[in-house]
């Protein structure tokens, strides 16, 4: 008897270690995780933009400057005042509230300042969540339409004309907002010259990038950093332009080009 429960405690006490290395020796078999979702393959486009060239005679360019937020550039504003250079200015919501002064020296001359849209909060117009130069774009398609249109009805309460341009933050667009901002019946401003990266070269720079200018181009710049010494190039540059004869018109006063879908 004593034999028999010693063997059965014995087969007992197997059975668990059996167990264990059975267990043990099973290949592990870890939770399936659901499959990550594929990188959007996310197309951004940075549109060009021509006026019709003059051909034979002075050539044509088009200043165009973004008034994005901050203050106002005093050197280049004066420099357009005092010489009577035409130029397109970009206006967002947000620099409207606060540069009351320098709107009413625009609209004091609508002889040579056409105001345009550039958006309620400067962000860019992508509709999807990405970044651009670091700056969370709009992100849906409703967000284009209310960085458009709240753009839009902020320059009409400022007492500005109805836009008929659009250039949002960064100038680089999905290609189903663009779609998207000409159905709501803006054409796209892209640009053929960068003049001043952002107002960020020195001023020497600008003024080489403005000399690379030629008949036909669309030329970016910016009104809103008077710190900048950017700013300064910009103003030497607009002067080296009139001196050769450069013909400045403005974007509403010309036919113009651009790609992309973003005028036609």
């Amino acid at each position: 008897m004593n034999r028999f429960l010693l063997t059965s405690a014995f087969l007992l006490a197997a059975v668990p270690a059996a167990f264990a290395i059975e267990q043990a020796t099973k290949p592990v078999v870890w939770p399936q995780l659901p499959p990550k979702a594929p990188a959007a393959n996310i197309k951004l486009v940075e549109p060009h933009l021509h006026v019709n060239r003059a051909g034979k005679g002075a050539p044509r360019i088009a200043l165009t400057f973004d008034a994005c937020m901050g203050k106002t550039d005093p050197r280049i504003l004066s420099t357009l005042v005092d010489q009577h250079i035409p130029a397109t200015i970009f206006v967002t919501a947000r620099w409207l509230r606060t540069n009351p002064d320098a709107l009413a020296v625009f609209l004091a001359h609508p002889d040579l300042f056409e105001l345009e849209n550039h958006g309620q909060n400067h962000i860019p117009a992508v509709d999807m969540p990405i970044k651009v130069y670091g700056i969370a774009a709009a992100g849906s398609p409703q967000a284009v339409t209310q960085e458009v249109k709240g753009g839009a009805d902020a320059m009409l309460a400022a007492g500005i004309p109805q836009p008929h341009w659009f250039r949002g933050a960064t100038a680089k667009y999905s290609l189903s907002a663009i779609a998207e901002i000409r159905g709501m019946g803006y054409r796209v401003a892209g640009y053929s010259v960068n003049g001043d990266s952002g107002s960020l070269l020195p001023a020497k720079m600008v003024e080489k990038q403005y000399a690379f200018a030629k008949d036909g181009d669309v030329i970016i710049s910016h009104i809103n950093q008077p710190t900048h010494a950017a700013g300064e190039g910009v103003a030497m540059s607009i002067l080296a332009l009139k001196t050769k004869g450069v013909q400045f018109v403005r974007l509403q006063d010309i036919p113009e080009q651009g790609d992309d879908d973003t005028t036609n």
